[in-house]
Order: structure tokens, then C-alpha cells, then sequence
């Protein structure tokens, strides 16, 4: 049974505190005993000294009734607690002032009784002190689990795991190690020294896979004494004392490891919670993996589309090619010949094969936009802008007002975000080009991650058709009403995810546009 170091004693009688005091000086000689007579330094000892447990009388003034006990565990709230009364009062709840944390009512008489009811409430004080630290470790654990839920990569994974172990064990050390066939990886490590990262121990001579190996926790309170230690891997390290538990029990993919510079017996419910985190590590390692294999797939299926789009469209440019050249040979040698109805159907061949060299060369543009390396560098958006409006005047085309800041920088591609820009600017004078005075407007909001826009005030469209914009060919109005190919705004949004950003419209019907995008993620 644990024993006190420090008593505080309570009680204003001088003769009743003699027996008291001498009583605990027999049963616990190595502890102080402090006397105190007035609830003043009752509360001035218990401010500032230490205290293991209290015994009290339950009539001084000022700490009448269960006041004392409430005054003590107000400045120390896991103190353990005694009443020692002069008579035997019947009203109290004995069981309810249990339930709080008084460990006994005694009446002085019966002083036999104390050092019994002492031990008690060091055995309830521990037990309690245990209870929070094991509620407050299962509540850190629910926030790291929902940390391992947003996690995408490996690494990510094993630095919040390692920390948290570290965290939750209150130790000087963690490691977070893999299986590798009959080796044991030291993945990554949180720790007051150097341990092993990056090393592939064999798992016959290190604790971690001793873990593995037999599936069960491996509790090694010094290692200088345990004969499954390698002392060479340990002897430069600060470990003594050390905790191991598998990574999926049943069959472990790896180990948690926490070390402690001084030996140390870990409790149950310590290698319970450790446990519960490396069962949380397993469930996040296969969810990264998952999710690592999903990206790879999707990133070839991707890659396998963009070549064969790629390839489609560029074979089509020659059999095109030749129906426009042969549809242009027929009209210019035989147009004589042609009634009016001949006439109108070798020029719709001609307009519907300008429309596919249209669309082909969309297609081309958007492989070339999903296959083309990031060359990633500081850019000015407003430069290129304004250099894409002088094209567009030179070329004779109406630009109308145009506002745009002296500089909007970024970070990107400067030849991929050029595409872009074109790509948005001939969208924008498109559909404002029907408008009296046609106003197109490039800026950015301050924000994190920085939020570029291009405006303009023309046609408009449904708002509730925003999410099918970007999608290849994609068209809100007929063909007739504004020409195109559908194509533009699926090359926008490919290279503002390459660089890893996001685009989006906002709209009303004969109000303009206005799209957004972003060059980051934000985080």
C-alpha cells in the first residue's frame, strides 16, 4: 500500500491535534506532518506546499461541515481526504461523500482506523489520477485519428503517429518502423536523440521485430536486463526503458516504439492506449496505400486517354484537311455548274470542316496542356494580358473597355497560364460582344490562396449549369448564337489543376461572368 509523504492536519483543538499528529508520526515516520488550526493556513499550506493527503476535523470555523473538503480539492484536486470528527454524525451520506472523494468519516476515538483509511485514499487518489490520464489520452487519440483520416501520404502518417506516441506515452522517444521482408525499417522518429531512423535492422535482433515476429507487446523496463535486447544497437542511444506494440496485431506490418532515458514499468492501460494508436496507424497506412495505388491507376488511365485523344485528333487533322481541300476544289472548279441548293451544300462542307479543324486543334491544345512539364516561375497575369489584348486588337478584333491592374503576380507556368488567359479573354469578348459598351475586367481578391478573376459583361448564362462549363464540349448556347468549340474552358480548368488549383463561374443571364481561379491548394 502506498504511504504519505506529507499529511496536512486540520483541527483547532490543541489536545486533539497532539493525539492526531503523534498518531500519524507512529504510523508513517519518514512523512511531515503540518499542523494547521485556522482555515487561513490551512489554505496558505495548501497554496504552497505539497500535500499527499488531508485529515480533517469537521467543525473549525470558516471549514465547517464538508467545506474543508472543498476548499482542498479547489487547490489540489486529486488530494486525498480524511474527516476525523469528535462524534459520530449520523446525517451524513457516507457513500455520496465517497463518491466525491472523501475516503472515510471517522470519529477520533476510533484513531486505529487512520492509518487504513489513509493508504485507502492514496489508493483512490492514484486510481483517479490513472482514470483522467487514460480519458485525456483516449481524447487526444480521437483527435489524431481524425488527423490520420485527412492524411495522404506516408510520411504524413508516420510524423503524426511517431509525435503522438511520444505525446500520449509521455516518453523521451518514438519510432515508427515497417516491415521489410526480414528486416525491420525505422521509418521516422520523434525523439530527445538520434535513435535509427532511415536503418533496416534485422528483425531477429532488434525489439521491434521481436514485436513482429511474435505479435504481442514487448515491455522491456531496463534493457541492460532483458535478454531479447541487442545491447549494441541500444548501448548508443538514450533508451532504457522501452514499450513495443505490433502495427496490426494479427498479422503486424510493423511496429510503434517509446523509449524512455530511465527505466520504467509501463502501466497496463499505457501499452492498452498505445496499442489503440498502432491500431489506428494500421487502419491509416493500408487507407494511404489504398489510396496511393487508386492514384497511380487513375494517373495511367489519365495518361492513357491524354495520348489516346492525342494521337485521335492528330490523325483526324489529315483526312479533314483533305475533305476541306477537295470541298474547295469542287466549289472553285465547278461552281459554275452548281445550282443554289448544290451551292449551299459544299459550303456547309466547308463550314463543318473548318469546325472540326477547330475542335481538333481544342483537342490538341488540351493534350498539350495535361502532358507538358510544370515549368514553375514567378509570372506577371496582368503582363500577359495585356499583351493577349494587343494581339487581339492587332488582329482586329473589338477588345472594348478593358481594366486591368499594373500587375498581378503569380507563380506558374508562364506559357500554360498565357493559354489560359487567351482562353478566358476570347471567352469573355465572345460573349460580350454583343453588348453596346462591352467591359471585361482581370483582377485578384486578397486572399489565401490568392483568388485571380476575369469579368466581363455579356450574355451571361444559368447559374445552375455552372458545374458542366468545364467539361470538353461542353456548350451553354447554340452554335449560331455564339461560335466555338467547346474546348477552351476544359483547357482552363486542365492547367489550373496542374497547378493545383481550382476554377469556377459565377453568373446570371444577361448580367456577364465572372470565373475564378487559383494557382495553389492553400495549405
Amino acid at each position: 500500500m502506498p504511504t504519505p509523504r506529507h499529511v496536512l492536519l486540520l483541527e483547532d483543538d490543541p489536545s486533539d491535534a497532539v493525539l492526531v499528529a503523534r498518531t500519524l508520526s507512529r504510523l508513517y515516520p519518514e512523512a511531515h506532518v503540518e499542523h494547521t488550526a485556522t482555515r487561513e493556513k490551512f489554505l496558505a499550506h495548501l497554496a504552497s506546499e505539497p500535500v499527499d493527503v488531508v485529515v480533517s476535523d469537521s467543525s473549525v470555523l470558516g471549514c465547517e461541515g464538508i467545506k474543508a473538503f472543498h476548499l482542498a480539492r479547489a487547490c489540489k484536486p486529486h488530494i486525498g481526504f480524511v474527516y476525523l470528527s469528535g462524534f459520530k454524525e449520523t446525517e451524513r451520506d457516507l457513500p455520496g461523500l465517497k463518491a466525491l472523494g472523501v475516503t472515510a468519516f471517522l470519529t477520533k476515538p476510533d484513531l486505529a482506523a487512520l492509518g487504513p483509511a489513509i493508504e485507502e485514499s492514496l489508493v483512490d487518489r492514484d486510481r483517479t489520477r490513472q482514470s483522467i490520464g487514460r480519458l485525456v489520452g483516449y481524447e487526444r487519440l480521437v483527435g489524431i485519428v481524425t488527423e490520420l483520416a485527412q492524411a495522404r501520404d506516408l510520411s504524413t502518417v508516420t510524423a503524426i503517429i511517431s509525435a503522438a506516441a511520444r505525446d500520449l506515452m509521455r516518453a523521451d522517444g518514438a519510432a515508427f518502423v515497417l516491415r521489410d521482408g526480414s528486416l525491420c525499417h525505422y521509418v521516422d522518429e520523434d525523439a530527445m536523440g538520434p535513435l535509427w531512423k532511415g536503418q533496416r535492422l534485422p528483425a531477429t535482433g532488434c525489439l521491434s521485430g521481436w514485436t513482429i515476429l511474435h505479435k504481442q507487446p514487448a515491455i522491456v523496463p531496463d534493457i541492460f536486463a532483458d535478454p531479447r535486447v541487442a545491447i549494441a544497437a541500444y548501448a548508443p542511444t538514450f533508451v532504457r526503458g522501452a514499450l513495443i506494440v505490433p502495427i496490426r496485431a494479427l498479422d503486424p506490418i510493423g511496429a510503434i516504439g517509446v523509449y524512455w532515458a530511465e527505466p520504467r514499468v509501463p502501466h497496463a492501460q499505457e501499452v492498452r492506449l498505445l496499442q489503440a494508436l498502432a491500431d489506428a496507424a494500421a487502419s491509416a497506412v493500408e487507407s494511404v496505400r489504398t489510396y496511393e495505388r487508386l492514384d497511380r491507376q487513375a494517373r495511367k488511365h489519365a495518361a492513357e486517354l491524354e495520348a489516346f485523344a492525342y494521337a485521335v485528333s492528330h490523325e483526324l487533322r489529315t483526312p479533314v484537311r483533305h475533305i476541306e481541300a477537295f470541298a474547295n476544289m469542287l466549289s472553285e472548279e465547278h461552281r459554275a455548274a452548281f445550282d443554289g441548293a448544290m451551292g449551299e451544300k459544299v459550303d456547309g462542307i466547308t463550314t463543318a470542316t473548318l469546325r472540326m479543324r477547330s475542335m481538333i486543334d481544342g483537342l490538341l491544345e488540351l493534350s498539350r496542356a495535361a502532358q507538358s512539364p510544370l515549368n514553375q516561375q514567378p509570372v506577371d497575369l496582368a503582363e500577359i494580358a495585356r499583351d493577349i489584348v494587343k494581339e487581339h486588337q492587332a488582329a482586329g478584333g473589338r477588345t472594348g473597355e478593358f481594366v486591368c491592374p499594373a500587375s498581378l503576380p503569380a507563380s506558374g507556368d508562364a506559357a500554360l497560364l498565357r493559354s489560359a488567359l487567351q482562353n478566358l479573354l476570347a471567352n469573355a469578348w465572345k460573349f460580350s460582344g454583343r453588348h453596346e459598351s462591352p467591359r471585361i475586367e482581370i483582377g485578384a481578391h486578397t486572399s489565401t490562396p490568392q483568388v485571380y478573376f476575369v469579368r466581363d459583361n455579356g450574355a451571361g448564362f444559368d447559374p445552375s449549369a455552372a458545374a458542366s462549363l468545364f467539361g470538353v464540349f461542353q456548350r451553354l448556347h447554340r452554335q449560331e448564337e455564339f461560335p466555338g468549340t467547346g474546348v477552351g474552358l476544359a483547357i482552363v480548368q486542365r492547367i489550373v489543376q496542374k497547378h493545383g488549383g481550382r476554377v469556377w463561374a459565377e453568373s446570371q443571364p444577361g448580367k456577364g461572368a465572372t470565373f475564378y481561379f487559383t494557382l495553389t491548394d492553400g495549405t
